[in-house]
């Protein structure tokens, strides 16, 4: 394959780089960075971004853009990941993996003071303080602390709290004392050794050991009860019962899963990729957090893993030890365990994470819609875009449809699609006029001359793409169509084959297979079924004139809903009598379609 030519100066540096692990920077002729990668071997990894021509075109277009490079060595795999992390964070190179979510999450803090605080932040400084969370938003964490502040009376102000000040008696009592939400530490009211005895309940829950607070609770209340305290025992009663329903409410997965660290990827093919984090903790899931990351070089999934595993770890102080993930991450992690399940608790675990991504795509998909559709749109025909080939946008796009019956009433449909959605006043149908027979393929290129024809003639702007229904033989008409109109390369044309996620183009023999979760997928069914509802309710009307007798008419036990079932499905009297009795089965049942197949079939006998 074809070489990427490159500067004798930027060769030279290439021929002379080290075999370690480290982190290379590109550099355009202006001096930018425009990318930063992470390599286990230096010279292996960047001599292999010149040595081949690329099947990514954005890959080709880096290569192409690099003026200079420069790397940095470092001990391990695990460093130059964490390196590449951070420098792609400073540079924001335009060819690098974007996080698009690098918002902050809320925590719950509580202080190092001698009477500890405990808050909702957003910032989590290293001040010894020790830090609960991030929670997915504010909501979840204000439940907690709600949960926190009804069981525990701990002081919300801000005054510094020692034990000189209490002994000074400069402590006032205030507003949150008489309304008993606190027990009034600065006049010493509560000694620091029982106040931090709460602290440490409070930690029980903001680190999900209910189950161990729970058990805590129960024994002091026995042992309340025994000593004939019974007013305290029913106070400790009340905070039981309030943590029981807190517990209740917990995505607990399952009793026989420890601490484990859970990755699941929700990746439809497109830019956008969400990968959930969840913690679990003794069954519970603890912590989640989803990530959306955005591609720019076609990153694959295995890479993005590693991005989100480093992102977690930097952001949340996470040490991983077991990760549940569906495929291993690249990346290099000493003394962490992957696990990719297959059935069982985890893979439950996994599928519920994988859920979670999904969701939060969703979510994020609708917010956009509302708040601006502008940008839903866009993001939609940047992804038709790139799924079809096409050079420009297409905002306007044309889906064509044959429908005949034994080769009499031939008719075709076009529908018209205007930025993804149907514009049902662009909707034409066309009677065939100069096709003798089922030809399909002649009654595609008709259909097509016409269209083009007029529009041309008449001055109104062109569609950016054509789609035809029927595979290779439409896609070959609808490509001699545009030929003869001299139209060839200003609109581009595909064929859907008889499966949905078959898309063919002029002179590839090879079919495009588009992902069955992609908005693209969800347009072309549309324009499909648009297509073939509009042509055959056209259809309809002509044979209601009684203008021709269809060949099914004249079975006997074959009503009106079974031969609009068959020419729904297969278009033409032409492909029910190719199919085979299984095909016909599948559309109206093995008893009607044991009478059409003996009828159809007779003369062959």
């Amino acid at each position: 394959m074809p070489k990427h030519r490159k500067s004798a100066e930027l060769e030279e540096k290439i021929s002379i780089l080290p075999t370690t692990p480290g982190v290379y920077m590109y550099f355009d002729a202006e001096g930018t960075v425009i990318y930063v990668g992470k390599a286990k071997n230096l010279k292996r990894r960047v001599s292999s971004y010149f040595n081949r021509t690329h099947d990514s075109t954005r890959t080709n277009l880096l290569v192409r853009a690099i003026a200079d490079m420069k790397y940095i060595v470092v001990p391990t795999e695990q460093d130059a990941l964490n390196l590449e992390n951070s420098m792609i964070k400073e540079y924001q190179p335009r060819y690098n993996v974007l996080l698009k979510d690098d918002k902050s999450y809320p925590w719950i803090v509580v202080t190092k003071e001698h009477f500890p605080r405990v808050f909702m932040t957003r910032q989590n400084i290293k001040d010894g303080s020790k830090y609960y969370g991030p929670y997915t938003d504010a909501a979840s964490a204000r439940v907690v602390l709600d949960l926190i502040r009804d069981l525990y009376k701990l002081r919300s102000c801000r005054h510094a709290i020692t034990p000189e000040y209490v002994a000074r008696g400069k402590g006032r009592l205030c507003l949150d004392y008489h309304l008993k939400r606190c027990e009034g530490p600065c006049t010493g009211l509560v000694s620091e050794e029982e106040y931090h005895r709460q602290i440490e309940r409070v930690k029980q829950i903001l680190r999900g050991d209910m189950a161990e607070l729970l058990e805590h609770l129960k024994r002091e209340m026995a042992s309340l009860a025994e000593e004939l305290r019974f007013e305290e025992a029913q106070a400790l009663k009340e905070k039981y019962d309030m943590v029981a329903r807190y517990t209740a409410k917990s995505v607990i997965v399952s009793q026989t899963i420890g601490d484990v660290d859970v990755f699941g990827v929700d990746d439809d093919g497109g830019t956008d990729v969400y990968i959930n984090y969840m913690h679990v903790r003794r069954g519970a899931v603890v912590r989640s957090v989803t990530l959306e990351y955005k591609r720019r070089l076609d990153e694959t999934v295995p890479q993005l893993l590693g991005y989100a595993m480093d992102e977690i770890a930097h952001t949340l102080g996470v040490e991983y030890d077991e990760v549940v993930v569906a495929e291993e991450p690249d990346v290099a992690m000493p003394g962490v365990t992957f696990v990719i399940p297959q059935r069982g608790d985890k893979f439950k675990l996994l599928e519920v994470s994988e859920r979670n991504a999904r969701q939060y795509k969703i979510d994020t998909l609708k917010h956009m819609e509302k708040h601006n559709p502008e940008q839903r749109t866009q993001k939609l025909l940047e992804r038709m875009q790139a799924d079809f080939r096409l050079s420009v946008l297409p905002h306007h796009i044309e889906c064509f449809d044959n429908s005949n019956i034994q080769g009499t009433n031939p008719v075709a449909s076009c529908v018209v699609f205007r930025d993804g959605k149907p514009s049902k006043k662009d909707y034409r149908h066309f009677n065939i006029k100069t096709v003798v027979g089922p030809d399909d393929f002649a009654s595609m290129k008709e259909v097509l001359t016409r269209r083009y024809s007029r529009m041309v003639n008449e001055g109104e702007p062109l569609p950016q793409l054509i789609v035809v229904d029927g595979g290779k033989g439409q896609l070959s008409a609808a490509v001699e169509a545009l030929e003869a109109m001299g139209l060839r390369g200003v609109i581009a044309v595909a064929g859907i084959a008889k499966r949905l996620e078959e898309i063919y183009f002029p002179g590839d023999s090879i079919p495009l297979y588009i992902d069955k979760n992609s908005d693209t997928l969800r347009v072309v069914q549309h324009m499909r079924d648009e297509a073939h509802r509009f042509g055959i309710t056209h259809h309809r009307n002509r044979r209601s004139k009684g203008q021709t007798v269809s060949a099914l008419d004249s079975i006997k036990g074959v009503g009106e809903k079974t031969r609009e079932a068959l020419l729904s499905h297969f278009r033409s009297f032409k492909r029910i009598k190719d199919a085979d009795l299984d095909e016909l089965a599948a559309v109206v049942g093995p008893a009607k379609a044991s009478i059409v197949y003996g009828a159809i079939h007779e003369d062959d006998a």
